[in-house]
């Protein structure tokens, strides 16, 4: 057994219960793609493209049981096919897992 205050045994990240992530100043993909990363704390291999935020949600984060977006409205102006890929990702993210989930993941876009 190792004792994780030795610092023989790193902790895993938590997954905060919910998490805002304000979108408002977001003018490429590349700067959305970095949000990203950070605020989702996906790890320092992510790609930064969308095939790798799918395999990253998909099978090596947990995403928050609540996520908000802010900013939406300029985020999609700014970037509008941006905005309709990460919330079809989400979409689809919900429906093929969001039925095995023992607490929903609800995404909200303001």
């Amino acid at each position: 057994m190792t004792d994780e205050t030795d610092g023989t045994k790193e902790a895993e990240p938590t997954v905060p219960h919910s998490l805002v992530i304000d979108l408002t100043e977001v003018r490429d993909a590349e700067e959305l793609q970095r949000l990203l990363q950070r605020e989702l704390m996906f790890p320092d291999f992510y790609g930064r493209n969308w095939n790798a935020f799918w395999d990253a949600i998909t099978g090596l984060v947990d995403l928050p049981h609540e996520l908000t977006f802010t900013g939406w409205a300029a985020f999609s102006a700014v970037l509008p096919a941006e905005a309709r890929k990460l919330r079809e990702l989400l979409d689809d993210y919900a429906s093929e897992y969001g039925p095995y989930f023992a607490i929903p993941r609800r995404i909200h876009y303001r």
